[in-house]
This record gives C-alpha cells, structure tokens and sequence, in this order.
C-alpha cells in the first residue's frame, strides 16, 4: 500500500491541539481552586491546619490596643477588620441590610451563598456577635486589630479605639457596624480628620459627645492605625476581615458554625 505523505499543517494542528489539552486540563483545576478558596461560606476550604504559631497570636493579642481577656483563655479571638469593608460589616452582625443585599445579589448570579442571618431566616451565624458572647461570658479573649480594607475606615477606627478607652467598645462597634455607620463612614465622613463632630453626633447616644470629639481631635490614635496593619501583617493578614480562632486561620466572613468545632475543641466540650 502506497503511503500518503505527511500533511505537515494538519501534524501540527494536531499537536498544537494536544499541548491545549493538556494545558486545560492542568489549568482548569487550579482555577477552579482559587474561585473556590475565595467563597468564605464553603465549609469545605475552612483552614484547619494552622497557618501560624499560637505563641504568634498570643504576641499579637498582646501588642493590640482593643482587647478583652487575657491570652491564658482557652479560646483567643482576633478580629482584622476595617469599618468601611462590607464584608466586615457582614461578619459583624450588626448591618443586617447588608447581609441580605449581598445575599439577594448572589441569588442573581444563581451562587447558593447565604449571609442571612439565623434570627431573620437564613444560615449565617456572624462570627463577630458570637465571640461577643463568649468573651462576655468570661471563656474567650478577643482583639480587634485595623487592616485597610476598603479605604476610607479610619476615622470609624479611631472611634473604636476612643470607645475602648471610654469602656463603651461594644455599644459603639454596633453602630459603627451598622447600616448606618457603614453609609456615614464610606460615604460622608471617609479619613476626613475634620468629620469628628459628626462621628461624635452618630455615636451620641451610647457615648459622651464631647468625650468621644476631644479623643478624636486629639490625634492620639492615629500611629495605631499603623501598628495595627503591622500586626495583621505579622497573622499573615492582607485582606478583610480575617479571623483568628488561637492559631487556626479563617479569611473571609465565615459563619460561625465553620469556627465552631475548633471552639469546642479548645473549651473542652
């Protein structure tokens, strides 16, 4: 039989067609990883194996300005947030609009994503409120450290460490967290220094007007801001929120059903 000479276009579509293959199917997976490892509500990619030394968090609990316990708690929290990131707003609890709008907008796109929260029907329990409880249940300690996030959360930053100094952290962070306090400080006040009177008048009534503008004003926290960036960095932090469970990682606004098992586990339960 007579052999048919080579066509060397078609041997080297073929080949061309062979190395793509191969490259989608290398490519594919690992795309697919990263678009999964980004979805802070699949149980499946909470960080179990711990990214950082408890001694490492335990010196980060201590160099934090805003903190609750002690680090001999079974449990150690670390919260790294930013007051105008939304979805530190979402993992706070406070700003229940938001957990919805995000929540309708990923039924949109048909991503199965719930930040509604328990008591309004959904299936997120916001990570933020449950450390609260234990922490004021004396069986957890809790920090919360500053991380530029969305941009223009450090007059609310400010406002918290001001209301830890006045013993009024909690009752400030609720606002401050709100739908509210999230419009006031992505939208009006933003790093404005100038934009105290109005943080103050937001924050009326659960702290002294004049208390809260005569700490703001006076600039004391402003270097914080930056300590606290360089304890995030020392987690390992670059984005918002990130949480710490003792050394175990979470980064993202996971539930607080994902932190759970390591919770009970530390408490013994």
């Amino acid at each position: 039989m007579e052999k048919k000479p080579v066509n060397i276009n078609q041997l080297l579509t073929i080949i061309a067609l062979v190395v793509v293959g191969f490259g989608v199917g290398f490519v594919l997976p690992n795309s697919k990883k990263e678009e999964t490892s980004q979805d802070p509500t699949n149980s499946d990619k909470v960080t179990t194996t711990p990214t950082v030394t408890i001694d490492v968090v335990k010196k980060a609990f201590s160099d934090a300005t805003i903190k609750f316990g002690d680090d001999t708690k079974k449990v150690i929290f670390m919260e790294v947030s930013d007051p105008s990131c939304p979805y530190c707003q979402i993992a706070g609890g406070y700003n229940k609009e938001l957990n919805k709008e995000v929540t309708e907008s990923f039924k949109k796109q048909n991503r199965n994503i719930d930040y509604v929260q328990v008591e309004d029907g959904g299936t997120y329990l916001a990570p933020v409120k449950e450390m609260r409880k234990l922490v004021e249940s004396g069986d957890a300690a809790f920090a919360m450290i500053y991380q530029n996030g969305h941009g223009a959360g450090e007059m609310g930053m400010k406002a918290l460490y001001c209301a830890f100094e006045l013993d009024k952290f909690w009752e400030v962070k609720e606002l401050i967290f709100s739908s509210e306090g999230y419009d006031l400080m992505n939208n009006e006040v933003k790093n404005n220094l100038s934009k105290a009177d109005i943080v103050a008048d937001f924050l009326a009534s659960v702290v002294d007007k004049n208390k809260m503008v005569s700490c703001l004003d006076s600039g004391k926290y402003s270097e914080t801001l930056t300590k606290d960036s360089g304890i995030a960095k020392s987690l390992g932090v670059s984005g918002t929120p990130g949480f710490f469970v003792n050394e175990h990682s979470y980064a993202g606004a996971y539930s607080f059903e994902d932190m759970k098992p390591v919770v009970e586990a530390a408490l013994g339960e």
